[in-house]
């Protein structure tokens, strides 16, 4: 199905002369500068940034701020409430960066993004998470289809690292000037990357 995601794409766009709607997750400017250039010709696109799993909130902000440099999209920002994520990811303190805790944070930020996208009647949902080397995008589909069940709201199941997404990325953030941050967003992989 991931293979086969661009073929998915362009079905999308023949179906009608208008764009479907598309509430898009978005964890930080340089990850989503590539998966909306991609996105762009075939969707009506809403940035929603939703991460309560960044720390501390001042980084939380300053990843926010880099989205002005990408023009022409529309944004929801949800105040920043970390303890949402604290609940989640107790117990899973200790866990591997990319194990048991970051599922279950893929699986918070996707919960509300679903849930917004179907009190907002967008036709889509997504995230840009999938474009990072270090996210299982085969957890963020698996996630991503159980909501469209439950909530019944269409995901946009995507690998964006595909075709060299995630380099494309790269290109962008030097190209306009995009803070690139050197973690994932919570304390615990901050903890493993000063441990690396």
């Amino acid at each position: 199905m991931i293979d086969s995601y661009n073929k998915y794409l362009e079905l999308l766009a023949s179906l009608n002369g208008k764009k479907p709607t598309l509430l898009l997750q978005a964890c930080c400017g340089p990850c989503s500068s590539a998966v909306l250039e991609q996105l762009k010709p075939y969707f009506e696109i809403t940035i929603l940034y939703y991460n309560p799993n960044t720390y501390p909130e001042a980084e939380y902000e300053k990843r926010y701020n880099e989205f002005s440099k990408l023009d022409g999209f529309k944004m929801i920002k949800v105040d920043y409430d970390h303890n949402e994520f604290l609940d989640v990811a107790k117990g899973l303190e200790a866990e591997i960066e990319g194990g048991a805790r970051c599922y279950k944070c893929y699986e918070l930020r996707l919960q509300k993004t679903a849930t917004l996208a179907k009190e907002l009647a967008f036709d889509y949902f997504s995230t840009t998470l999938s474009i990072s080397p270090h996210k299982n995008a085969k957890w963020i589909n698996e996630i991503g289809l159980k909501l469209e069940e439950e909530i019944g709201v269409k995901f946009l199941y995507s690998d964006f690292k595909k075709k060299e997404g995630y380099k494309r990325s790269i290109e962008i953030s030097k190209e306009i000037g995009l803070y690139r941050q050197d973690y994932c967003g919570c304390e615990y992989s901050l903890r493993n990357n000063n441990n690396h």
